[in-house]
């Protein structure tokens, strides 16, 4: 019985999934092209950054001092950007990532996908695809942010007008408790 325990034992630890290679994992990350995919990221961060900077500023007029300290602030930023959003400053993170996520199994029947027809379109199209779903998530959240204005400038108004007769009652009940007197 007990050499059955054994054997059930270590078959058990035979049967476990064995962590991804780092090796693998770079295979990966080079035949999805996620370096360039995080090159178009970054593309797609700074005019994000630059139009919310230009409408903080708008409306607000700036001498030629500021307007230099902007620009320097600007750069400064796009700097920092590619600092720490350097390929070989992410790569060994992403790499840590995906070994703890998956197992050699998982990456090897990624890896096996991203080769096919239907991986490489997916790995050429997907660019495309999260551009596109960016444009779409901005354009909703612009027209919800006009709908939550219109929102709170109503609920405001109702607010204040619950306010102004509130005190029009107290101010009235006041009076008549004074003319009592």
């Amino acid at each position: 019985m007990r050499a059955f325990a054994l054997i059930a034992l270590f078959a058990s630890f035979a049967v476990q999934a064995a962590p991804a290679s780092e090796a693998s994992v770079e295979q990966l990350l080079t035949v999805t092209r996620a370096e360039a995919l995080m090159d178009g990221i970054k593309a797609n961060i700074e005019p994000m950054f630059n139009q919310t900077f230009e409408e903080s500023m708008r409306g607000q007029p700036m001498t030629a001092q500021q307007k230099q300290w902007a620009q320097k602030f600007q750069t400064s930023v796009r700097a920092l950007m590619q600092e720490e959003l350097a390929w070989d400053k992410l790569k060994p993170q992403y790499i840590q990532i995906y070994r703890e996520s998956f197992e050699q199994e998982e990456i090897d029947g990624m890896l096996a996908f991203y080769a096919s027809p239907a991986g490489q379109a997916m790995i050429n199209k997907m660019p495309v695809v999260m551009q596109k779903s960016m444009q779409l998530s901005q354009r909703m959240m612009q027209s919800m942010m006009g709908k939550m204005k219109t929102l709170v400038e109503e609920t405001a108004k109702e607010a204040m007008e619950a306010m102004e007769a509130e005190e029009a009652k107290e101010a009235k009940e006041a009076q008549a408790g004074q003319a009592k007197k």
